[in-house]
């Protein structure tokens, strides 16, 4: 029981950076290997006709988050530069509110909310508690 009172902070942040992390990396893998980019260029392409978004912001977004999404949800799950993951991460999701925003004022944030909080948890936490990563190996918080 000592081990666990000794290490519960630790398994929890542990556990919330590689949930987090195999989110964001599934959801960008899927974007980038199974829709492909240029699909999902043309999804929301239809989706923003009637706003008169540049179809460049929809190509460079799209760019963005996908690849923002498997390159930082791989850092997270193995713990390397996880601030800098957890930045691009939040920039990501700050990106998708806008788009949905602009598409429809009242859009369903079940998706998205769950990964603002675990941004946020990841964030704040002291760093001795992220001791589980190679952050915490090569840097030596």
């Amino acid at each position: 029981m000592e081990i666990i009172n000794q290490y519960h902070e630790i398994a929890a942040i542990f556990i919330a950076r590689v949930f987090l992390g195999i989110l964001f990396f599934f959801q960008g893998y899927d974007a980038i290997f199974n829709i492909k980019i240029s699909n999902v260029i043309e999804t929301y392409q239809n989706t923003f006709t009637n706003v008169r978004m540049p179809r460049f912001l929809i190509v460079l977004a799209t760019w963005f988050t996908s690849y923002t999404e498997l390159i930082c949800g791989f850092l997270l799950i193995i713990g390397l530069f996880e601030y800098v993951a957890l930045f691009l991460l939040g920039l990501n999701l700050i990106i998708a509110a806008i788009g949905f925003g602009i598409n429809t004022a009242m859009w369903d944030s079940k998706y998205v909310f769950p990964r603002l909080v675990l941004i946020l948890l990841l964030l704040i936490v002291p760093e001795t508690w992220d001791a589980w990563s190679l952050d915490s190996l090569f840097f030596k918080y």
